[in-house]
Formats: C-alpha cells, sequence, structure tokens
C-alpha cells in the first residue's frame, strides 16, 4: 500500500482518520456484496452538488467496475457511517489567500 513504502504519500496524502473511512466504505460494501470502489462512487454521485465525479481509472476494468455503482442507493445510516469518521484535509499545494491579498490592483 502506498501509505506504507512512499514517505511523501506517508506524511502529506494521508491523516487522522483516513483509514477509518476505507474500512467504512468496505464495511459497507461487504453488508451489500459489492466492490469497495462502487460504494464510494455511489456515494460521491449522492452527495449534493457534484454534477460529474472525477475517476482515476487506469484501466478499462476499473471503469466496468465501477458502472453499477449508478445503480446504488446508499441509506441515510450507510452515508452517516461513511461520512463519520472523516477529517477534512488542506489543500495540498494550495495556499488560501489572505483577504488583504485579494483587493483589486494586486
Amino acid at each position: 500500500m502506498r501509505s506504507q513504502v512512499d514517505s511523501f504519500a506517508k506524511d502529506m496524502y494521508y491523516g487522522e482518520g483516513d483509514f477509518e473511512v476505507a474500512d467504512a466504505v468496505t464495511e459497507v460494501a461487504k453488508k451489500r456484496g459489492v466492490l469497495p470502489a462502487q460504494v464510494a462512487c455511489a456515494w460521491v454521485l449522492q452527495a449534493p452538488g457534484v454534477t460529474a465525479p472525477i475517476i482515476g481509472a487506469t484501466k478499462s476494468q476499473h471503469l466496468k467496475d465501477l458502472i453499477p455503482a449508478v445503480d446504488i442507493q446508499l441509506s441515510p445510516e450507510e452515508i452517516a457511517a461513511l461520512e463519520k469518521p472523516y477529517r477534512p484535509h488542506s489543500i495540498l499545494g494550495h495556499a488560501q489567500p489572505k483577504p488583504k491579498d485579494m483587493r483589486a490592483g494586486r
């Protein structure tokens, strides 16, 4: 797993709660008899304001595996279980501008 062998990923990408989120996704997937990636995609598809999820597929089989996600309707309890361990992250490589730096002419 990348989080164990890549020091940059270990120190920068993954934080507190990330693996608990993955465990929650896996648990919902096991109960439904579907792939964890399908549960994750179904969650994104049900998220308010999301019109087009970005899928990081590197093989055509990845896309084929995700097609059934469009038919998965997660229950409010499942959504709560998936979201409970989540902790927001800062955007890597992005510095939020300070209001004083956002004035016209700067």
